[in-house]
C-alpha cells in the first residue's frame, strides 16, 4: 500500500501550503522515501514520481522553482518557471511557489490583506545577507504590504545544538548582532549557532508581530522524519516548502 505524502503545516497560514517530510514517496535508501531533489544520486524516475505526488496534493498547478545559490535575490513573479536566486514572491492566484531544503531553513510568507505569498531558502549565508528582511522590504515596496499584516512561517532546519560553525562564520553574525552561539563542547575553536533565532530576530527587527511569527521547531539533523545534508554527509534527499494563493 502506498504511504500518503506527509506534509506539515503552520496554523498561521490560511492558504494552501506545506513543508514536506521523508514520508510518502517511492525512493530507495538512502533517499527513502519522498526525495524531491533531482540533482541527487537517486533514481530520476523515483524523484519524478515523488514530485508528481506532492504536486497532485496541490491540484497540479503551475510551479515557480528556484535554482538556489545561497544568496539574497528575491524575485517578484507572475508566471511559472525557474529563476536563479533564493526567494520568490507573487500575488498571482494559483501559482505554486517552491523552495528546496535539507538543513537550511524554508520560510513561507503570507500577507492576507494584500493577497501576497512568498517562499525563501535561508541557509546561514542567506541569513547573513538578509534574505528575509529583503523579501519583507520588497513586499512593502511592490505590494504595499505592512509588517503588521505579514505572517512568517519557518519550517524544519538544523538546530543550534547541531549546527557547528567556525569563527569565520560566527564573525559575520557578530557584525550584525545575530551571533546566538556558544562554544562547541566537543571541538575547541568551533561554535554552535542558533540560525532560527537569528531569523526570528530579523523578523522582529523588520516589524513582524510576535504573534505573526511561527517556527516548526524541529531539527532536520536530529529528527529522522527529515532529510539532513550534514547528518547524512551529502547522501540524502531533499524536501520542499510550498505555498500558493488559492485560484479564484
Amino acid at each position: 500500500m502506498n504511504q500518503p505524502v506527509l506534509m506539515l503545516k503552520s496554523p498561521l497560514l490560511q492558504v494552501p501550503h506545506g513543508f514536506t517530510t521523508r514520508e510518502g514517496g517511492v525512493s530507495p535508501a538512502p533517499f527513502d522515501s519522498l526525495n524531491l531533489g533531482i540533482s541527487t544520486a537517486d533514481r530520476p524516475d523515483c524523484v519524478l514520481e515523488n514530485r508528481r505526488r506532492v504536486l497532485a496534493a496541490f491540484g497540479n498547478p503551475p510551479v515557480v522553482g528556484l535554482s538556489q545559490v545561497h544568496g539574497n535575490q528575491v524575485h517578484v513573479v507572475e508566471t511559472a518557471g525557474e529563476r536563479e536566486g533564493d526567494g520568490v514572491l507573487t500575488s498571482t492566484p494559483g501559482l505554486l511557489l517552491r523552495v528546496t531544503v535539507a538543513d537550511c531553513y524554508p520560510i513561507l510568507l503570507h500577507d492576507p490583506l494584500r493577497g501576497v505569498v512568498g517562499a525563501l531558502h535561508a541557509g546561514w549565508r542567506g541569513v547573513v545577507l538578509g534574505i528575509l528582511p529583503r523579501a519583507l522590504e520588497l513586499m512593502q515596496a511592490r505590494y504595499g504590504s505592512s509588517p503588521d499584516d505579514i505572517r512568517v512561517a519557518v519550517g524544519p532546519g538544523i538546530s543550534g545544538p547541531n549546527f557547528q560553525v567556525g569563527p569565520e562564520v560566527l564573525e559575520q553574525f557578530e557584525r550584525q548582532d545575530l551571533a546566538f552561539a556558544w562554544p562547541d563542547p566537543e571541538h575547541s575553536g568551533r561554535y554552535r549557532l542558533d540560525l532560527e533565532r537569528a531569523i526570528r530576530t530579523q523578523a522582529q527587527r523588520a516589524g513582524i508581530c510576535p504573534q505573526h511569527y511561527w517556527a516548526l521547531g524541529r531539527c532536520t539533523y536530529a529528527d529522522p522524519l527529515f532529510f539532513s545534508h550534514r547528518r547524512d554527509r551529502g547522501q540524502t534527499g531533499r524536501m520542499w516548502a510550498l505555498i500558493m494563493l488559492p485560484s479564484q
